[in-house]
């Protein structure tokens, strides 16, 4: 906590991702949500190459336009992976200055896509001890990767489609074998997917083996895991959102995306249905989610609706998860069967909008998380991590050289 006695959020977005200015726009607005009477906040962006700055002007998304000058402008920073140590430090400073940019009172991460929201980020933050919002390392790499997904939810008798899943080495040596395996399990039409890559980035619909042969190179480029499923041709999608954590949590309403074509593509989601401007809010730039063409609440009928939503909790706590994330739902309309499509354990604009229509306000959903992240930091204090006993002082039978000498 700070001198004037707020809590200091570190908010980390961006990231070596596909994802990384979807990641921009969740970001900026979280910061703007925040309760300034209770929290001080601390960009902190990561580049796509991988590098850390914090400053004022990450808070404003006309500055992305020429990175140079974002960067000219913003401090170099950088975590120690020392456990408690919540400090971020300068990689340059002046000599007569101190070397800390800022201290962390807890993480709130707006990260989305590889490298970010798989785990990858959280064990930085759990090797430093900060405590943070959102699902942990084991529930988010589960949770990114669509196969492990599919498998954990199924094996819980939580239903997914049919699926067949490769490698992208599999792919190049035994190409006409993954060919045949996917039409004899699931013939067409079928829908090809990286394994960890979200916001429908290199996703196809394939209707033909040719075209799935493209489909596979192209989703090989961004994943070395790939996933074949079965394509719901009468499909409606619908998403809800989950808060709480793995024991206690509570489901959103539910949503509708309209989608422009077979499936919810990348402009559906982020540039209002297609359009380089958001086609459906007056020529307005991108804003994330908020950008997405959408029915809220879902005209559902209440029966569907239950279910889904009580699907959505099964799938939070079978995965483990913390925090807010979004599960995508399909409902196939010739059959009115619901499959869970997949999970988002940082969701894009961190479902702000669902919780609104809800009744929790984007403030509070922030609060909430802040205060999930830091009961789960008091609770994980109370494990035990090591043994005071030291091994060494004790004769091990095996002289010198170890107990298996």
């Amino acid at each position: 906590m700070n001198k004037n006695g707020k809590t200091n959020i570190g908010v980390v977005f961006g990231g070596r991702s596909v994802e990384n200015e979807i990641s921009v726009i969740t970001a900026i607005q979280a910061m703007e949500a925040v309760d300034k009477e209770k929290y001080d906040v601390t960009p902190i962006y990561i580049s796509k190459q991988g590098r850390w700055y914090t400053g004022e002007a990450l808070r404003h998304s006309e500055n992305y336009k020429d990175m140079e000058r974002l960067f000219a402008s913003c401090t170099e920073v950088y975590m120690r992976p020392v456990y408690g140590d919540n400090r971020l430090y300068k990689v340059k400073r002046n000599i007569f200055c101190t070397d800390v940019a800022a201290e962390i009172d807890v993480i709130l991460p707006a990260l989305h896509g590889t490298n970010c929201e798989d785990g990858s980020v959280q064990g930085a933050f759990e090797m430093t001890g900060v405590p943070y919002a959102g699902c942990n390392v084991l529930a988010s790499a589960n949770g990114m990767d669509k196969i492990t997904m599919k498998m954990i939810l199924a094996q819980s008798g939580i239903p997914v489609v049919d699926y067949v899943w490769l490698t992208d080495k599999e792919w190049y040596d035994r190409q006409q074998q993954v060919v045949e395996r996917v039409e004899n399990r699931l013939g067409y039409p079928v829908i090809v997917k990286p394994a960890d890559s979200g916001s429908s980035v290199g996703i196809e619909a394939v209707h033909d083996r040719e075209h799935l042969v493209e489909a596979i190179e192209n989703a090989a480029a961004y994943s070395k895991r790939i996933i074949v499923e079965h394509l719901v041709e009468r499909l409606r999608e619908i998403n809800c959102s989950v808060l709480g954590d793995y024991y206690e949590c509570e489901a959103s309403v539910c949503e509708a995306p309209v989608r422009s074509g077979e499936i919810l593509s990348y402009q559906d989601k982020y540039l209002g249905g297609g359009g380089t401007k958001g086609a459906k809010h007056g020529g307005t730039k991108s804003q994330g989610m908020r950008s997405t063409v959408r029915e809220i609440p879902a005209r559902l009928p209440q029966q569907t609706t239950d279910l889904i939503r009580t699907t959505a909790v099964e799938t939070f706590k079978t995965l483990g998860c913390d925090g807010v994330a979004r599960i995508d739902f399909m409902i196939d309309e010739a059959s009115d069967k619901v499959y869970v499509n997949e999970i988002n354990t940082i969701p894009g604009s961190l479902s702000f909008y669902l919780w609104e229509a809800s009744g929790v306000s984007f403030d509070r959903l922030i609060d909430r998380l802040v205060d999930i992240a830091l009961r789960r930091s008091r609770e994980a204090s109370f494990k035990i991590t090591s043994y005071k006993e030291n091994i060494f002082n004790y004769s091990l039978g095996g002289g010198t050289k170890g107990a298996k000498a």
